[in-house]
């Protein structure tokens, strides 16, 4: 069973807003067992939502549009929908009171254009909107569903729970579709493809899998269309467990997870603390851990020292290293990760000092240019690494480098 899912709304285009309806009715449409096979935006244009629909409905047996149901002249798509449909617009009653009895509750004269509200289509089912003026419609041709929702998010959202899903559930026998994400960090895209290879080549031909890097992290998802659940859920489980034998230092876990949480969940179990010592991130790295509840029972401090003095009255670098190697140098890193040891009174500390640009680097040390530091109960060093030439860029992979690097070490 295949979907496509169009928003209208010239704000979309231009940037203005972002389109997070698509999102959601992907992820709705997904845990239903429908594939979305295309997600598109287009303008408040009626030709261009007819040429839209047409190709939609060649391809797909559920249309889902959000978008342009409003009550001013811009808000075509209803009319549109008639139009296609080869309809006529009605007055209904019951929506007609619904809105009244809701904009009075919120203080507002029901006008003319309030009342256009309550125009829809003779030939549609209308989807009553509990929390909107605009209600839904839900259209059928030729064993094709077409529903039109309201691009307000959340009046899509409940109109989605409330009305469309449960109509689909009735109206269509649907096999289901499984996705499972392992998350793997600190090996490149292109190696960790290299290294998995003959695993890859070997999966069913039922999985279908998909590559998805992020800073120093790759998500791996296997994905199983149109297919009885559970079996596909144990054949996914059953290669991951493969795949685990093959980089077994590179695997964090499934979903969700992140580096920080595995390294904060180790922290906790094994009652150990940690201190941030940060130049070029500027806290970034702090931020990350400082985010999960529960972190108070391991992290002790962060310092953010982005000048020279800084570092040194704060966290005890020595002067003469920053004047003999300079403030981005191994030196300087291993002297702050063991500052912020001694600032948190902690067992593992983490310390940047880079060249976040665009200005500042040179021939030797140029942009992008990090060294992460890490202290631990045994030892303390430095790796330096680079981290791209956008700073924006730089201080994303630099604080991705940095946790993993603690991660390796624990």
């Amino acid at each position: 069973m295949k979907s496509t899912i169009i928003t209208i709304g010239d704000e979309i285009l231009i940037g203005q807003i972002l389109d997070t309806n698509s999102r959601y009715i992907s992820q709705a449409l997904n845990t239903l067992g429908v594939v979305v096979a295309e997600r598109t935006s287009i303008g408040d244009n009626r030709e261009q939502i007819i040429q839209t629909l047409d190709r939609a409905l060649t391809s797909s047996d559920i249309v889902i549009i959000t978008g342009g149901l409003g009550p001013t002249k811009d808000d075509i798509t209803k009319h549109t929908l008639t139009q296609y449909f080869g309809s006529e617009l009605y007055y209904n009653e019951q929506i007609g009171e619904a809105v009244r009895t809701l904009l009075a509750k919120r203080g507002i004269e029901f006008n003319d254009l309030n009342r256009g509200q309550a125009m829809v289509p003779r030939c549609c089912t209308v989807l009553n909107n509990a929390h909107g003026t605009a209600p839904g419609m839900w259209f059928e041709r030729d064993g094709k569903v077409v529903i039109s929702l309201p691009g307000v998010p959340f009046e899509m959202v409940h109109l989605m729970e409330d009305e469309v899903l449960p109509r689909l559930r009735e109206q269509f026998t649907l096999k289901s579709i499984v996705h499972r994400t392992m998350i793997t960090a600190g090996i490149a895209e292109s190696i960790l493809a290299q290294r998995i290879a003959q695993w890859e080549e070997a999966l069913p031909s039922v999985l279908h899998l998909a590559y998805l890097p992020a800073p120093n992290v790759v998500r791996l998802r296997l994905s199983a269309y149109e297919v009885e659940k559970e079996e596909a859920a144990q054949l996914i489980d059953t290669q991951f467990e493969l795949l685990r034998a093959i980089i077994p230092e590179a695997i964090v876990g499934f979903e969700g997870a992140t580096v920080e949480e595995a390294v904060h969940r180790w922290m906790i179990e094994h009652n150990k603390t940690l201190s941030v010592s940060e130049s070029c991130t500027g806290g970034a790295i702090a931020s990350k851990f400082t985010a999960m509840a529960g972190a108070s029972a391991y992290f002790q401090c962060g310092v953010v020292s982005y000048s020279n003095d800084a570092k040194c009255d704060i966290l005890g670098v020595n002067p003469d290293s920053i004047a003999k190697y300079g403030a981005v140098s191994e030196q300087v890193a291993i002297e702050m990760a063991l500052g912020a040891c001694r600032a948190g009174h902690s067992h593992y500390a983490i310390s940047t000092t880079g060249i976040a640009g665009p200005t500042g680097g040179s021939v030797e040390k140029p942009v992008g240019t990090v060294w992460i530091g890490i202290a631990t109960p045994e030892k303390c060093f430095a790796v330096c690494k680079n981290c791209g030439t956008d700073r924006g860029q730089i201080i994303q992979r630099a604080t991705a480098y940095a946790i993993k690097l603690l991660y390796d070490s624990l």
